[in-house]
């Protein structure tokens, strides 16, 4: 069992910056494929980004390419979801979750074993 925790939510202004973390704990970090996810009010929660085990291969939605960057640390047993030039449309909760195939980088929810309890982001503009 693997538990999950975001951190690094609030509000900005939009063109402001984020990060954030989610810690993990319980079972080995680095088997976990992970990947972050917002759901904003009266939608459906939509992928954002996602990162293969080994920290190289990642994978963005083409509505966060190029402003979000996903990261981990292994050592550390932390994923981080770096948001800069904000828009009032990046406007959600944000979820992080733990995907057991090693073989893959998921891009959908279904594909994630794992969820933390969200961490809301308020851009205003």
């Amino acid at each position: 069992q693997v538990q999950l925790a975001e951190s690094g939510g609030g509000a900005v202004q939009a063109g402001g910056s984020l990060r954030l973390s989610c810690a993990t704990s319980g079972r080995a970090f680095r088997p976990y494929g992970m990947g972050w996810f917002r759901q904003a009010p009266g939608k459906e929660r939509e992928f954002v980004a996602a990162i293969k085990w080994n920290g190289i291969d990642t994978v963005y939605a083409d509505s966060v390419k190029g402003r979000f960057t996903i990261s981990r640390d292994n050592v550390r047993n932390t994923a981080y979801l770096q948001m800069n030039s904000l828009k009032s449309e990046d406007t959600a909760v944000y979820y992080c979750a733990a995907d057991r195939a090693l073989s893959r980088i998921g891009v959908a929810a279904s594909q994630y074993d794992y969820w933390g309890q969200g961490t809301q982001v308020t851009v205003s503009s």
